[in-house]
C-alpha cells in the first residue's frame, strides 16, 4: 500500500482527499466529514487551525484567519494571520498538510505523492503557485488535472457507447465549463473555457451588501469597519445562500450585531430566491456566455451535447439548473455529489499512475493559446508586436510545437523572444509569461532563421526554447510562473514555517525567520531596481548592477549581515530616482 497516490480537489470553500481502493474511490472523511473547509486560521496559544475549527473562528477572530485563498494562486501577493505575513502558497500548502494527514490515518502509513485538480482555466502562474503548495506542504505532485476534466473521468468511467458531455463547474471562487467527449474509456476534453473571479464567493458578496445597505437605511450605520460583525454578516449571507437551494425565504437573523450610538443593533431580514437570484443574475449570464464560448471551441452547438453535469457546490443554486435546462432542452446530472466529484476523479487518475487498473483514460487540452510577438501586420499596417500563436487554445496536451523566424537585419548578433498567452492579435494586449535573449548569432545577413519550440506538458507547464538553424546553438527556459515563483531557498523557508506551525521537527526557529524576512527584503528590492532599469542613466544603472550583484552575493552565502549596507544604498538609490 506504500505506492497509493492521493487525489486531492484543493478548492476555494472546501477541500477533499481520496484514495482508489479495490477498484473502488473513497472519500476519506476526518471525523465523520468528508469536506474540509477551506480556512486556516492561528488559535489562541498560537496553534495552526485548519477546516472546521478555523472556519468557526472567522466569526470572532476574522484578523487571524484566512479564507478563500485560491483566489490569490499565482499572484504576488501576502495574506495576515495573526500579524504575520503569508504568501497564497504557504496557505495553501497548510490545507493540503491537513489532508494529507487525514490521508496518513486513515492508511497507517505515510505518503509522498498527490494528483491535485485545477480550474481549467488556471494560468500558469497559478498551476505552478499551486505545485509549489503541494511541495511546501511535503508532497510530491505527480499530475495537475483539470477540474471539469476529473468530473467527467467519474461520470465517463465504465461507459461503452460514445458522449459528448458539457461540464459545467461553478465552485466558491472560479468557474469552468469544459465540453469532453467520452468513448470506450477515453475522456477527451474538446474545449474548456471559464473564469477564475467568479463563484459562490460573488453571490455572497451581493448578500453582504443587500444586508449591508439595510443596515444602512434602517439603522444608519456603516459596518464595514466592524471586522467581527462583518464576519458575522458573511457566515449569515454563507447560510442564507446554502438554504435559498431548498427554500422560497429565508429570514436572517444576528442578535447584538453591534452598538451604535449606544444602542444594539439587531439584524432581521428576510431574503426572497427571487430577489437573490436578480442579485446573481449577472454572474449566471456570464456562465452562459462562457458556455457558449466552450461549445464554439469544439464546434458544436447545444442540441450536439448529450449530458450536462454538475460540479461545485455552487450549481445547487436552481436558478441554474434552470438556466442550463432552457439551453439544452433536458435536466443535468447531478447523481454524484458535486461537492465530491472533482475529489474522486483526481482519485481516479491517481490510481491510474499508481498502475492500478481503472476503466477510464484521460486526453486533456490547454484552455489558452501561447505564442510570442514578430514583425508583422496589424489592420493592414506595418507592427512589431504582432501576435504569432504557435501552441493553439484546446490543443491536447502535451503538445510541442515549432515555428520558424527569420532575422530582419544584416549583421544581427542578438533576438529578444518574449513569450505571450491569450487570443488578441496585438501581442501587447495579451499577458506576457517569459522572456530572454538568445545571443552571439552568427554574423549574416538578414534572414537567418530562429526555430522556437513551445512544448507545453501535461501540468500545464511550459518549456521553451530558440535555436539557430544554421549553427545549432540553443537557449531555453521554462515558464512555471512569471509573476509569483519562489526561488529554492524561499520554498526552503516557506516549508520551515508550514512545518513549525504544525510543530515539526527541523522547522523555522527565530532566527531563521529574520535571516529569510532580510533575504526576502533584498531579493524584493532587486527585482523594484531590476523594474527601473529602462529609465535610468547609464551611469545608476552601473551602480545598481553593481549592489545587486554584492546582494546576490550574500544570498547564494547565506550571510545576512553582508545583505544590510548595499541593501541600504540600492534603497537609497531607488528613493533618489523616484523621488
Amino acid at each position: 500500500m506504500s505506492d497509493i497516490i492521493i487525489g486531492i480537489d484543493l478548492g476555494t470553500t472546501n477541500s477533499e482527499v481520496a484514495i482508489v481502493e479495490n477498484g473502488k474511490v473513497t472519500i476519506i472523511a476526518d471525523a465523520g466529514k468528508k469536506i474540509l473547509p477551506s480556512f486556516v486560521g492561528i488559535g489562541d496559544g498560537g496553534e495552526i487551525l485548519v477546516g472546521e475549527t478555523a472556519r468557526n473562528q472567522y466569526l470572532v477572530y476574522p484578523e487571524r484567519t484566512v479564507k478563500s485563498i485560491k483566489r490569490l494562486m499565482g499572484q504576488d501577493a501576502q495574506v495576515v494571520m495573526a500579524d504575520r505575513q503569508y504568501s497564497p502558497q504557504e496557505i495553501s500548502a497548510v490545507i493540503l498538510k491537513r489532508l494529507k494527514a487525514i490521508a496518513e490515518d486513515y492508511v497507517g502509513h505515510s505518503l509522498s505523492k498527490a494528483v491535485i485538480t485545477v480550474p481549467a482555466y488556471f494560468s500558469d502562474a497559478q498551476r505552478q503557485a499551486t505545485r509549489e503548495a503541494g511541495e511546501i506542504a511535503g508532497l510530491e505532485v505527480v499530475r495537475m488535472i483539470n477540474e471539469p476534466t476529473a468530473a467527467a473521468l467519474v461520470y465517463g468511467a465504465g461507459q461503452s457507447e460514445a458522449k459528448r458531455m458539457l461540464v459545467y463547474d461553478l465552485g466558491g471562487g472560479t468557474f469552468d465549463v469544459s465540453v469532453v467527449n467520452v468513448q470506450a474509456g477515453v475522456v477527451e476534453v474538446l474545449s474548456s473555457h471559464g473564469d477564475n473571479h467568479l463563484g459562490g464567493d460573488d453571490f455572497d458578496q451581493q448578500i453582504v451588501e443587500h444586508i449591508q445597505n439595510h443596515l444602512r437605511e434602517q439603522h444608519g450605520v456603516e459596518i464595514e469597519g466592524h471586522g467581527k460583525a462583518m464576519a458575522r454578516i458573511v457566515r449569515a449571507a454563507e447560510n442564507a445562500k446554502l438554504r435559498l437551494s431548498d427554500e422560497p425565504f429565508v429570514q436572517i437573523e444576528e442578535e447584538y450585531l453591534l452598538e451604535h450610538g449606544g444602542t444594539p443593533i439587531h439584524l432581521t431580514l428576510e431574503l426572497a430566491r427571487s430577489t437573490y437570484e436578480d442579485m446573481i443574475a449577472d454572474y449566471i449570464n456570464a456562465t452562459m456566455d462562457a458556455t457558449h464560448i466552450a461549445l464554439k471551441g469544439a464546434k458544436l452547438t447545444a442540441t450536439d451535447i448529450d449530458e450536462i453535469i454538475l460540479v461545485g457546490g455552487s450549481t445547487r443554486t436552481p436558478c441554474i439548473r434552470e438556466r442550463l435546462f432552457d439551453e439544452f432542452g433536458f435536466e443535468p446530472h447531478g447523481e454524484v455529489d458535486p461537492d465530491l466529484c472533482v475529489a474522486m476523479g483526481a482519485a481516479m487518475q491517481a490510481a491510474m499512475i499508481a498502475g492500478q487498473s481503472i476503466d477510464t483514460v484521460l486526453v486533456d487540452v490547454t484552455p489558452y493559446t501561447y505564442g510570442t510577438s514578430a514583425l508583422g501586420y496589424l489592420d493592414g499596417m506595418p507592427y512589431p508586436y504582432q501576435f504569432v500563436p504557435i501552441i493553439h487554445k484546446n490543443s491536447v496536451l502535451p503538445v510541442r510545437k515549432s515555428e520558424a523566424f527569420m532575422t530582419h537585419q544584416d549583421g544581427q548578433r542578438a533576438v529578444n523572444v518574449r513569450i505571450y498567452q491569450g487570443e488578441d492579435p496585438d501581442a501587447l494586449n495579451n499577458i506576457e509569461i517569459g522572456e530572454f535573449t538568445i545571443e552571439d548569432l552568427l554574423d549574416v545577413p538578414a534572414g537567418n532563421i530562429i526555430t522556437l519550440t513551445l512544448d507545453l506538458d501535461l501540468n500545464g507547464i511550459l518549456h521553451v526554447s530558440a535555436r539557430e538553424k544554421a549553427s545549432g546553438m540553443e537557449k531555453s527556459i521554462t515558464i512555471n510562473n512569471a509573476i509569483s515563483r519562489f526561488a529554492p531557498e524561499e520554498l526552503a523557508g516557506a516549508k520551515r514555517r508550514i512545518e513549525g506551525l504544525f510543530g515539526e521537527e527541523g522547522a523555522e526557529t527565530d532566527a531563521d525567520r529574520s535571516e529569510s524576512a532580510a533575504a526576502a527584503e533584498a531579493r524584493n528590492l532587486i527585482k523594484k531596481a531590476e523594474s527601473l532599469f529602462d529609465t535610468v542613466s547609464a551611469e545608476d544603472k552601473e551602480d545598481m548592477v553593481d549592489l545587486i550583484e554584492t546582494i546576490m552575493a550574500g544570498l547564494e552565502s547565506g550571510n545576512d549581515a553582508a545583505l544590510r549596507e548595499p541593501v541600504e544604498r540600492l534603497n537609497d538609490i531607488i528613493y533618489y530616482l523616484e523621488s
